[in-house]
């Protein structure tokens, strides 16, 4: 994972003083780099000590090791921020080019960053326990919902017996009925959206496998699930973080729908087959109007 989108990812669920140090180093990467230890914790009202504590949470062996990977990590992104104008506000009256620019550019990015941070190991067991499963419940809320419906449809189509829900009465009702060989999926930007605890939760009590799909690998959703498979999301203008992960989420579980169909590949085709060939029907021949 990259250090900036890490330290963005984890800082809520840091302790006090070192979520200070986070909000430190984010306010102003490139100069916390060249501050010594003295001077950022001046910066943000801690201890040197609470710096190389906060250094060790992030898996360095000290303050040095923190201020060489934030030097490399933010001149890398000065460069994509130059050649692709992420970051930039959109303005009432700025053309359609522009917002397109910005737009696309920050997705792109967000892909690329939930593309470098997952890990797939976990994705591959995630996959292996979907295409072995009697039963997948997938439950997500506003944006999520919209998510876990079209993973729904993909598994459906290669017969794995899927059910997705946006109701939460309907999804703890679904979560109870789950057991041993079954696969929970649960989607939450934030991972702190209370009704998609609560069926993780509820399906992990009866034994079912439990996945959560979060841009908080700290969150409590990641806490009560067995695998975790995380992604990027940045808010832009008239675009909150829970929007713009979409398209990472989407990502994140497509990697895992071609593992599924890797794994059962010639059950796949045939349904492929099936299903293609009932709809034919429905479509104009090319050159038609």
């Amino acid at each position: 994972m990259e250090l900036l989108n890490r330290i963005r990812a984890e800082q809520n669920d840091m302790p006090e003083a070192l979520r200070k140090v986070a909000d430190a180093v984010l306010a102003a990467p490139a100069e916390a780099a060249r501050l010594t230890i003295v001077e950022l914790a001046e910066r943000s009202g801690t201890s040197t000590a609470t710096i190389t504590r906060y250094c060790r949470a992030l898996g360095f062996a000290g303050y040095a090791e923190l201020r060489v990977a934030l030097a490399t990590e933010t001149g890398r992104v000065a460069q994509q921020t130059w050649e692709t104008d992420i970051g930039q506000e959109i303005l009432p009256d700025d053309s359609l080019e522009r917002v397109l620019g910005v737009v696309s550019g920050n997705d792109i990015r967000l892909i690329q960053e939930t593309r470098d941070q997952l890990d797939l190991a976990v994705v591959e067991k995630a996959a292996q326990a979907v295409a072995r499963a009697g039963r997948v419940l997938l439950f997500g809320v506003s944006s999520s919902a919209a998510v876990a419906s079209e993973m729904e449809y993909r598994l459906q189509r290669m017969r794995v017996p899927t059910w997705s829900r946006s109701d939460a009465h309907s999804a703890l009702t679904d979560a109870a009925l789950l057991g041993q060989g079954d696969v929970a999926i649960g989607i939450s930007h934030s991972g702190r959206t209370r009704e998609v605890i609560e069926v993780l939760a509820e399906a992990g009590s009866h034994g079912a496998i439990t996945v959560a799909v979060t841009s908080q690998p700290r969150s409590p959703l990641a806490e009560v699930a067995e695998l975790v498979l995380t992604t990027a999301s940045r808010a832009t203008s008239f675009r909150s973080e829970g929007f713009a992960a979409i398209h990472s989420q989407l990502l994140v579980l497509d990697v895992v729908y071609v593992s599924v169909a890797q794994q059962t590949y010639e059950r796949t085709k045939q349904a492929f087959d099936v299903t293609v060939r009932a709809v034919a029907g429905h479509r104009l021949p090319e050159g038609d109007i």
